[in-house]
Order: structure tokens, then sequence, then C-alpha cells
């Protein structure tokens, strides 16, 4: 950090934000590297439950990225329980976490397709609930945020994008509009172990448009207040996907295992 920049920090006086080394951004997925260096920083303590970050002005100059992309980052370090944004205040840093004490191991163990399979298998069982809970519960707001968020995919994929981005910022919408912070919060950490299978989905030639067009079912059932039809959507939204990444396997065929642990081939009717 430059003499000036001290400066600047000291002279702002604003209360329990701290000056930190920013590294420029050199990413493709720019908003996803603003998140990683954000993490980090937290991780090694330059960063402390309290503290306030720079504005997003401040962070786009000193990242050397657009306002836009940090605009993304926060949202999704907001989803991930890490910041909290203050409308008039700005974003601080959250206190830590179980979420994030336990990440490094649920990371090893979602690269093991044993654990991605039973990832898939909590995503089915939790997010449709949670749709449902958004369509009794949604506000005039949340429906509008979800369809801002589509109107920005649909253009992500116009332009030959997979609006991966946009498609953690649905799910994280969602999230929010079922209004139970416990619920989601556990749905946003499986989501995020099964990030790069899900950008592996969007890669599948056509996949973006018809992830946009089962989240256009999703919102119309929240829209209208539709609980089952919005769990069901959700429902066929996941196993699309978790068909796409686990291939012939398909969604709840995992095999039974024995008391000891060992996979029993049910074909021959052993251990049931």
């Amino acid at each position: 950090m430059t003499t000036a920049d001290r400066r600047t920090g000291s002279e702002s006086g604003r209360e329990g934000e701290r000056s930190v080394n920013l590294a420029p951004v050199k990413s493709t997925r720019i908003y996803e590297e603003i998140v990683r260096q954000i993490k980090t920083m937290i991780a090694e303590g330059r960063l402390a439950s309290g503290d306030r970050l720079p504005p997003e002005r401040e962070l786009a100059e000193k990242f050397l990225v657009s306002r836009t992309s940090v605009r993304e980052a926060l949202r999704s370090l907001e989803s991930l329980g890490l910041v909290e944004i203050r409308a008039g205040e700005g974003t601080f840093i959250r206190e830590a976490s179980v979420d994030r004490l336990v990440e490094p191991l649920a990371l090893i163990m979602a690269s093991q397709r044993e654990a991605l399979a039973e990832l898939f298998e909590a995503r089915r069982l939790l997010e449709p609930a949670i749709a449902g809970l958004a369509a009794s519960r949604a506000t005039p707001d949340d429906i509008q945020e979800m369809e801002r968020i589509l109107e920005a995919q649909a253009a992500e994929i116009a332009a030959g994008r997979t609006g991966l981005a946009q498609d953690a910022d649905f799910h994280a919408a969602i999230g929010r509009a079922a209004h139970n912070e416990a619920i989601t919060r556990i749905a946003h950490a499986v989501m995020d172990l099964l990030r790069q299978s899900r950008e592996e989905s969007l890669n599948t030639p056509g996949r973006p448009q018809r992830s946009h067009d089962d989240h256009r079912r999703i919102v119309g059932a929240i829209a209208r207040r539709e609980v089952a039809p919005a769990e069901q959507a959700m429902r066929e939204h996941l196993v699309a996907v978790e068909a796409l990444v686990l291939g012939a396997e398909g969604p709840g065929r995992r095999r039974p295992r024995s008391e000891h642990g060992e996979e029993v081939d049910g074909s021959r009717g052993e251990g049931v």
C-alpha cells in the first residue's frame, strides 16, 4: 500500500475499517477472483469480524475491475455468510462460522464421486423445500430481484456465455425469499461445494438456455404463490443437472451399502 493510500485511510476516520493490500485481478471470471482474495484475507486474519470493507468504487479501483464485478462478488460473499451488506452503512465482515471452519475438509470430500452424489442428494432435499417457502413468503421486491437476475442471465446466454454467476445469484435470491436463514445457509454451503460440477453442467451445449427456462418456470410458480408447483419445478431442474454431471448413474441411483460400508449389488437381491 502506498503512503498516499495510508494517508487517505487515516484521514477517513471511519471506525472499524482496516486498510488492506489488494492485488489487481487477472481472471476471466473476475468476481470469483475477488471472492477468492477476500476469503483468503479473512482466513489469514487480515480481515476480522466487524471490519468494514472499502466502498464499491474504491474496491473497483484497487482490484482494477468494474463496479459491477465488485457488486457480484459482494453478493456472492453475502450468500456465503461471510459479509453483511448494510444499506447506507457499507459491507462488514461477519463473525466466524462453522461453515468456514469445515470448508477445507468439505472441498476434499467434494472431489470424491460418492461424496458428490451425496451432495446432489442433499441439494434435492433442500432446494425444492426452499422454493416452496419462497412461493409462500417472497415479497414483491424478492420477485423483482429474481426477474432482474434472469434478465442478466438471458443477456449472458445471448452473448454465448454460460451465465454461471447469474445461476448462483438466482438460487441465492430464492434462498433469501424463503426468509429462513438457517435453512438457506446450509443450502448455500452445499451449492458452493458443487460450484465446479454446476459449471461443468452449464458448459454442456444447450444447457444454459434450458437452465434459464427452468428458472423461468420456478419464478413463475413463486410469483403465483404456488407452493407445490414451485417445489416440483425446482426438483426437475436439479434432477436434470445431476443427470448431466453424474452421467449414467443418474439421480438417486447410489448403490445400497452393507453394515460394514461395502457396496451391495442390488441385482442379486443381497443386503436388502
